[in-house]
């Protein structure tokens, strides 16, 4: 399961590459392979409710070994969710997304540390874009993210 979610997630420019190698690192170990996996389980497919799932998640991949980089950012705890389970979750760029929001007038609480608090608001964010965007008949949040990424981006003036 873990060889195919980084597979997965390779196939994508979502992660930096220090993300990608510190999460390719930490699960090189069977502990930490284990970990990662039961981890992204339960939190796409628990039982318990979302905010705990998220915050179980976020606690596994802060527990993960690290080599030389910090394996918990934001976008290696939301990047799982948003690829496999695209019409609820979100990926988040801090910093794109909270430029984005500003541009939008969203009350965007960021906090750097991963939290149920901020990946919420997130959520509400996409939600209200979602919504907004209705006659341009979004599919799913990568089509939602998309957007964020456009407003948020310096690459679009």
């Amino acid at each position: 399961m873990v060889r195919r979610a980084l597979r997965v997630e390779s196939r994508t420019n979502l992660l930096f590459s220090f993300e990608k190698m510190a999460l390719r690192d930490a699960v090189r170990t069977s502990d930490g392979a284990r970990m990662f996996a039961l981890g992204v389980y339960h939190w796409l497919h628990g039982k318990r409710h979302v905010a705990e799932r998220f915050e179980a998640f976020v606690e596994v991949v802060d527990a993960l070994p690290r080599r030389q980089t910090r394996v918990l950012t934001w976008p290696s705890v939301s990047v799982f969710g948003s690829i496999a389970q695209p019409q609820e979750h979100v990926f988040l760029k801090p910093q794109i997304t909270t430029l984005a929001a500003k541009a939008y007038g969203f009350p965007f609480a960021y906090t750097t540390r991963p939290s149920w608090a901020t990946y919420e608001n997130l959520l509400e964010f996409a939600a209200q874009i979602k919504e907004d965007l209705a006659d341009l008949r979004p599919r799913d949040m990568i089509d939602v993210q998309s957007f964020i990424f456009v407003l948020g981006s310096p690459y679009y003036a």
